[in-house]
This record gives structure tokens, C-alpha cells and sequence, in this order.
């Protein structure tokens, strides 16, 4: 069989064992799903994180030993899953968001999969490949330079991106979200009725049958149970429930998921203070897929319950509304539609100077949810020093790291590119789960 055959056949089934159950509850939104991923590589590379650990679990790693190999990762860590939020603390914080595919795992893979994306971006804007080679290692130099900073701090916490510490496109973001208005929000996504906020609705919401509805109503009893005592708000109004729709509409990874948002009563009968909830089904991490899984499944009680744990080791602060919950036994995950959410715009970033200011503070960003997950973090299934266990892997050979590093991602971004067209034909020719028409 010709390599071009073997690979494809590989793309179509790693693909379809992640995608089936969802392909087959919801094909037209997977063929929206895969229209989008054929737009472009680095599109293709967003939704097919399965692929990469189907690569990435099967190659040798010269870098990692017994612990930095089983840490907490993101997952899915590319140029575009980097923005703004409202932390807890009330502070506007630049930092890594989606934490839908986070798990257990070796740290190299998200600075490898950060690296590729980086280099498929780098491809796309025609930058010459030595720039996307200095710009890689500049993203590596500032991880590396930031878990130093880790180990000479007692404070995992003590780091943050804000608008005191931050310039150029991430300052401009966070500038960005400053100016969000949560009144703004809620007058796009709902209307007055007899004096109370009701969902308005449009092509991406779906009313309730009564019994579908009161699922979701006890379903959301049981998320208020798993807010973190510290972190309720202790109002008699708060978490009062308005409305609830379905939901769909979401971005590359997110479809075929069931979600629905509910609209709560803020601190306030005022109806500016009204906060929208989204609850979506969580799904299956890629990593998982291609490890052995059977200590971290015995640790959760279901996937929505994983993504919140995960996401409370790995970012600081976690919007305080963050929490879990079942429907019909499987997991969801509920966390605030907050206004204040402004991704990197990667559109103006045409510049290799530009870029490399840019690729600073995510290197940062991604040695921060790192080392802030280990067993200073509200979890017990990392219980080490991140950040000394990295120190330890790469000891006397860190340009060695980098140079790796960098070598990975413009290799991989390559395959990446064939892999793409290799898709796109497979998609046309009705070969890859749901038909193309």
C-alpha cells in the first residue's frame, strides 16, 4: 500500500474512534465541524489533537523520566487557545483557556503541539522557516526562563499577564476585555419579558420540553454543590434560575457536544447583574486515547468532573462560577459566558518582531500552568514540584531541548500540511465518518 494510503487510512481511523458516538448523535454539525478543519492546515491541526497523540505517544522522548513525564498538560496547546478572563480576584489576567482536553502527561507535548502550531502559522504567513525557528526557541527560552522563576519562588501563584505587565497584542487584549460590558452580553443573547431577562431566540437555541427541562434543572442543583465553599457567593438571590435553552453553535472542538445555557440571577435584582452559565458535555481527553488511564479514571467520577479538576490545578484564579455536573450519567461542565473573554487576534501578527513579543509571554503562560499544577494545587494526583522535576529532565542539555523542540515543529507542521490535504480529499470522497454533503 502506498505511504499516502497507509496515512490515510491511519487519519481516518484515529478520527473516527474519537468521533463516532458524536458523528453519529449529530452528523450535521460534524460535517460543519469538518468543513472548518478543511479550511486550512492549521484549522485541520485544531480539531485533530487525536492525530498527534496517536503520533506523539508511539515516538521516543529523550527528555522527560518518571515524573515529568505524568504531569499535568493542557492538551491542546496551540497559537490560538490563549486569551483574556476575569479571574477570581477580580484582576483582568492574560492566560492559556480551554482546559477541554487537559490531562496527565509528558510536559514536551504541549510545547511540541504549541511549536507545530506555531510553525503552521508561521507557514501560512510566509514567514521564512530560520523565523519560525527563532521564534520557537523564543517561546522554549521564555518557558524555560519562567519555570527558573518557579523554582526561586515559594508562590506558584505569584505570577500573572496583566495590564500592568503585559504590551503590545496580549496588552491590547486585555485593554479590550477591559472595556467589555457584561450589559452588552446579555442584551445580545436575551429580552425583556414583563420586567425579567428570558434567552432570546435565533438558530442557535432550542426550547425545552418540560421533562428535558426539568433534567436540566437538577442538574444544575447538583453543579451548586461542586462550587468551592470559598469561592459561593453568599446572596440569597444568586444562582436563582431565570431561563434555560439548548445551546449549540460552538467552535471546532466543541461540536456535537449537548450544551445548554442558563440564565441565573446576579448579585442583584438588577437586571445588568443576570449571568449566563454554559453547560456542555464534556468530552473524552485526546491524550487519554493512547495511555494507560486506569489510576487517573479511578480518580474522577466522570469526564465533566476531570475538566474542572484539571482546570483548577492548571490556572490560578479559575472563574468562580467553574463547576460539574450529570446528566443522564454523563458529565457536563458549567462555567460562566463571561463578556470579559477576548482571544489573541493572530490576524495582525504579520511581523517576526511583532510575533516575537507575542511568543514571550506564552511561553510564560504555559511554564505558569505547569508549575502551578503540582501538589500546591487542590488535587493529589501530581505530587511534586513541577517545576524541579523539569530542571531535572533537561539538566545540562537545554539547548539540546530547544533545538529538538524546534526541529519537532517544523517537521511535524509539515506532516501536518499533507495530513490536511490527505483529510480534505478523504472528507470529498465521503471516507471520514459523515458524508460531505
Amino acid at each position: 500500500m502506498p505511504a499516502t494510503d497507509t496515512r490515510t487510512a491511519l487519519i481516518i481511523d484515529v478520527l473516527d474512534d474519537a468521533f463516532a458516538p458524536l458523528m453519529k448523535a449529530d452528523p450535521v454539525a460534524f460535517r460543519g465541524k469538518y468543513r472548518k478543519m478543511a479550511a486550512d492546515p492549521h484549522a485541520f491541526y485544531r480539531g485533530s489533537a487525536c492525530l498527534f497523540y496517536a503520533d506523539q505517544t508511539k515516538a521516543k522522548d529523550p527528555f522527560v523520566d518518571e515524573r515529568s513525564s505524568r504531569i499535568w498538560i493542557h492538551g491542546d496547546l496551540h497559537v490560538e487557545n490563549f486569551g483574556t478572563y476575569l479571574n477570581s480576584d477580580g484582576r483582568m489576567v492574560f492566560d492559556v483557556n480551554d482546559f477541554d482536553e487537559a490531562y496527565l502527561g509528558r510536559f514536551t507535548w504541549d510545547l511540541q503541539r504549541f511549536a507545530a502550531s506555531l510553525a503552521l502559522v508561521g507557514w501560512q504567513k510566509a514567514l521564512p522557516e530560520d523565523d519560525v525557528r527563532r521564534l520557537i526557541g523564543r517561546y522554549v527560552r521564555a518557558y524555560l526562563a519562567q519555570v527558573d522563576h518557579y523554582r526561586g519562588t515559594d508562590d506558584d501563584s505569584d505570577f500573572a499577564l496583566h495590564l500592568d505587565n503585559t504590551e503590545g497584542p496580549v496588552h491590547e487584549a486585555l485593554v479590550s476585555a477591559r472595556l467589555q460590558r457584561r450589559a452588552d452580553l446579555l442584551d445580545g443573547s436575551t429580552r425583556i419579558v414583563d420586567g425579567v431577562r428570558m434567552f432570546r431566540e435565533d438558530a442557535s437555541v432550542r426550547q425545552l420540553s418540560k421533562t428535558e427541562r426539568g433534567k436540566v434543572v437538577r442538574a444544575f442543583e447538583r453543579y451548586l454543590e461542586t462550587i468551592p465553599e470559598h469561592k459561593r457567593v453568599d446572596r440569597a438571590l444568586f444562582y436563582d434560575l431565570r431561563d434555560v435553552v439548548a445551546k449549540s453553535g460552538f467552535g471546532i472542538g466543541s461540536a456535537g457536544l449537548p450544551a445548554y445555557n442558563l440564565l441565573v440571577e446576579g448579585f442583584s435584582q438588577a437586571l445588568d447583574n443576570d449571568v449566563v452559565l454554559s453547560m456542555k458535555q464534556a468530552n473524552v481527553p485526546a491524550v487519554s486515547r493512547f495511555v494507560d488511564t486506569s489510576d487517573v479514571d479511578a480518580y474522577f467520577d466522570n469526564e465533566g468532573h476531570r475538566t474542572v479538576v484539571s482546570q483548577r490545578a492548571l490556572q490560578a484564579h479559575t472563574d468562580p462560577m467553574l463547576g460539574h455536573t450529570t446528566l443522564d450519567g454523563v458529565g457536563f461542565v458549567v462555567a460562566e459566558v463571561s463578556p470579559y473573554e477576548v482571544d489573541l487576534d493572530w490576524s495582525d501578527l504579520t511581523e517576526p518582531e511583532d510575533i516575537a513579543q507575542v511568543v514571550d509571554l506564552l511561553g510564560r503562560a504555559t511554564a505558569k500552568i505547569h508549575c502551578a499544577s503540582d501538589e500546591d494545587s487542590q488535587q493529589d494526583l501530581v505530587d511534586f514540584q513541577v517545576e524541579e522535576a523539569i530542571a531535572t529532565s533537561l539538566d545540562r542539555r537545554r539547548k539540546e531541548f530547544t533545538a529538538w523542540v524546534q526541529d519537532f515543529g517544523i517537521d511535524y507542521a509539515a506532516r501536518v500540511r499533507k495530513d490536511h490535504a490527505l483529510f480534505v480529499n478523504a472528507f470529498r470522497e465521503g471516507r471520514i465518518g459523515v458524508s460531505a454533503t
